[in-house]
């Protein structure tokens, strides 16, 4: 492996390939289609690798849309909370599937997508989710038509619908019984339908997990109700793949030894922040010493967290946080004007490719 300067987020092509062969089992096994969701990881050096065992992408924005039909290719599902005219008419020149938030929306730019596969996001009411702030369906919840009497009523302008209803939800029983009433609710209008997403959030990728069931009840599901049925893994791609790996800087005490690395939960690793969650150690091993780990910017909070580890941490240590794939490269930012970590992937033959690294420049250009 080349020496690489910390911090940098290193992919591993092995260990995400474990997670893309799941993928494709599923897709053999039960007809369902993935596609990837881009809002949880667009690093598109590893494209190569994951269109091989997926149907193509998903989107949250025009940029991810755009994003998906240039590096990935394949499908390309354009979804969005709210479009301006403007998007609505970039992304119907390269999308195959337009999906909207809500019946408005839809009334107001059918005209401008029908000539392709268009979908509206239908808000079931049920939910699978270990925080509020991730639940789409919450109480006042903006995101998909509520009332299933309001999609009937324009069922005729279009052919699927995407139920995009969990996070992290890695209880089978529970997805099943989810994917049953949403049957019982909607058949009616299932019935009318090409095509139905159950969208992303299904922890399929965990140890253990029954796959032969999971398989089970969307092949039933697509035959009752006559549809091609897809997913939309974001995490379930990517997860266990990527490290942050950090350089020990200073070690200070407040009561007890703090260890300060050259990265930060606020720039690089937001979501633990957001959640109020602690990445895990991958290295150093973990043992009987204590030590606070804390990110580099003046955030008092900007903090790891505690772990016990195989030795006392000290400046020159070499620091790796683990699951640094999923909601972190696509939410990195320039916070204090901390260095960026760079971008390297271990490929499927052991070599080490450092894909993109940031300067100055980088972080001068996205201000004015």
């Amino acid at each position: 492996m080349p020496q690489l300067r910390t911090p940098y987020y290193l992919i591993d092509e092995v260990e995400l390939q474990k997670n893309l062969e799941i993928i494709q089992y599923i897709r053999e096994q039960s007809g369902a289609k993935s596609v990837l969701a881009l809002k949880c990881f667009s690093t598109w050096c590893v494209f190569d690798l994951m269109r091989q065992y997926m149907d193509g992408t998903t989107s949250s924005s025009l940029f991810e849309a755009r994003l998906g039909h240039e590096k990935f290719g394949k499908e390309v599902h354009a979804y969005s909370v709210a479009y301006s005219a403007d998007e609505v008419d970039e992304v119907a020149q390269f999308a195959d599937k337009v999906i909207f938030n809500s019946v408005s929306q839809l009334k107001l730019f059918h005209s401008r997508v029908s000539h392709l596969k268009v979908g509206l996001r239908a808000n079931p009411g049920i939910s699978y989710s270990h925080f509020d702030l991730a639940d789409p369906a919450r109480r006042c919840s903006r995101l998909g038509v509520c009332n299933d009497r309001d999609i009937e009523a324009v069922a005729d302008l279009i052919s699927g619908l995407m139920f995009h209803f969990n996070c992290e939800n890695d209880d089978v029983d529970n997805i099943a019984a989810a994917i049953e009433q949403i049957g019982l609710k909607y058949t009616a209008l299932l019935k009318k339908m090409a095509w139905v997403s159950f969208g992303g959030g299904i922890y399929f990728t965990k140890d253990a997990y029954p796959l032969e069931k999971f398989c089970q009840v969307l092949k039933d599901f697509a035959a009752t109700y006559g549809v091609q049925v897809y997913l939309e893994p974001g995490e379930a791609a990517i997860t266990g793949s990527a490290e942050l790996v950090t350089t020990v800087l200073d070690v200070v005490h407040n009561e007890v030894d703090i260890a300060i690395v050259d990265a930060s939960v606020e720039a690089h690793m937001l979501d633990h922040l957001i959640y109020h969650t602690h990445p895990k150690v991958s290295l150093p091993g973990s043992g009987i010493h204590p030590v606070m780990i804390a990110g580099r910017t003046c955030l008092a909070g900007d903090l790891f967290g505690s772990y016990e580890l195989a030795a006392p941490l000290k400046i020159g240590d070499e620091v790796r946080f683990a699951d640094a794939a999923g909601y972190t490269m696509v939410k990195k930012n320039w916070f204090n004007g901390i260095a960026m970590p760079a971008i390297a992937v271990r490929r499927l033959n052991g070599t080490v490719e450092l894909v993109r690294s940031f300067d100055y420049n980088d972080y001068i250009g996205c201000l004015s």
